[in-house]
């Protein structure tokens, strides 16, 4: 039994009420048919011989269910993690490989996805739906390299805190597949849409590009990011009456920090305000093997900023819906949580210096769970200082 937070059912509500706001605004299915029907890519569509669709990542199966709703019946390849539906796309069209490290299952992905492009010519057009996670479902080391060795390289720069651009330029490097060389296995035209989940939405970044082979006459476009959904959880919360601050879009750095520096800004606040934030903070995991996530990070450290001074109460939360190892999406924190944890026996800071913040979280009942959501554009936090009324 969760016990007694000063963060009421009507805060959650309008926390999750903005989570869910967001998330709406980047559904993959329909960035991905408001982009295909572009004048640009209505031509280019008209003008192929056979258009193939070709999807890696998070939100894959939802990117190429609105491609095919969009361009009607084409060939189509998709690589989803273990575990993802993937319900409306051809039989036989799916391969589902590794994440958040590939294994065997990523390199019969990669030599898959390459087959798929070679088996298009001069005169054809692939449309690549590339999200968040491709780099990991998409891996086939360069001649030379190793598996293991790939992933041991990968996982030490993760363990430093390093951000996601320098881990995704490494694994290109080390990659016979990333950084444009599975675009460069074909002749055909490609046309390349992102959902971005990196800082700057730089496509180059988002799963590595594995697809962006920088020649002329290929499409490029980001059609969704977190600022998207920042965007649309501020007008959610203007809907509700209350007064909207932004604090940054993009949020990186230590997760601990991020929010030890968040909760600060609570006490310049003003009643029936919100904050909102977005970005992909990191943890540098170390030797640690204990079970959490960026966003359980961002809310416990907060929590200890918030600890018996504030009534402001927030949710820290991943788009994907789930959160480093947590199998949260995020959590809910405030000014009563560490107090509630100590009266449990839980020690916040040890949690914190462990990396293991999930058990802390579950057993104060303020983990966030939504299962995985098909999308991915990185983090958002949400904080509301609630004054005397939530909503009109």
């Amino acid at each position: 039994m969760r016990l007694f937070s000063h963060t009421d059912m009507e805060e959650r509500a309008l926390l999750e009420g903005l989570y869910r706001a967001a998330l709406e605004a980047v559904e993959p299915g329909r960035r991905t048919r408001t982009a295909l029907a572009e004048p640009s890519l209505d031509r280019a569509r008209r003008k192929a011989r056979r258009i193939g669709i070709f999807a890696a990542g998070k939100a894959a199966a939802a990117m190429a269910r609105g491609a095919l709703a969009q361009l009607g019946p084409c060939e189509v390849f998709a690589v989803l993690p273990k575990g993802y539906p993937s319900q409306g796309l051809p039989r036989g069209a799916v391969a589902f490989a590794s994440h958040p490290e590939p294994d065997a299952s990523s390199m019969r992905a990669a030599r898959r996805a390459l087959r798929f492009f070679r088996s298009f010519g001069e005169g054809d057009l692939i449309v690549c739906l590339i999200s968040g996670g491709a780099s990991s479902l998409l891996a086939l080391p360069k001649p030379g390299v190793t598996l293991a060795e790939k992933r041991r390289a990968v996982r030490e720069l993760v363990r430093t805190g390093a951000s996601i651009l320098a881990v995704n330029r490494l694994r290109a490097s080390l990659s016979a597949v990333k950084g444009g060389r599975l675009g460069r296995a074909t002749r055909a035209r490609l046309a390349t849409l992102v959902l971005s989940d990196v800082p700057g939405d730089r496509a180059a970044v988002v799963g590595s590009g594995p697809t962006l082979r920088g020649r002329r006459g290929d499409f490029v476009r980001v059609v969704g990011s977190n600022a998207d959904g920042v965007e649309a959880a501020a007008s959610e919360a203007r809907q509700r009456g209350l007064r909207v601050v932004l604090g940054g879009r993009r949020l990186s750095g230590d997760a601990r920090l991020a929010g030890r520096r968040l909760a600060a800004r609570t006490k310049r606040l003003r009643p029936e305000t919100v904050l909102l934030s977005g970005g992909e903070p990191t943890v540098a995991l170390g030797s640690s093997s204990g079970r959490g996530g960026r966003c359980l990070e961002l809310a416990l450290g907060a929590a200890e900023v918030l600890d018996g001074a504030s009534s402001a109460a927030l949710l820290a939360a991943g788009s994907d819906g789930l959160d480093g190892s947590s199998y949260a999406a995020g959590a809910f924190a405030d000014g009563t949580t560490v107090f509630r944890a100590r009266l449990l026996g839980l020690n916040p800071g040890a949690a914190l210096a462990r990396h293991d913040t999930r058990h802390l979280f579950a057993k104060l009942g303020d983990l966030f769970v939504t299962g995985p959501t098909g999308t991915n554009v990185g983090d958002w936090v949400f904080i509301v200082e609630p004054g005397r009324r939530l909503a009109p």
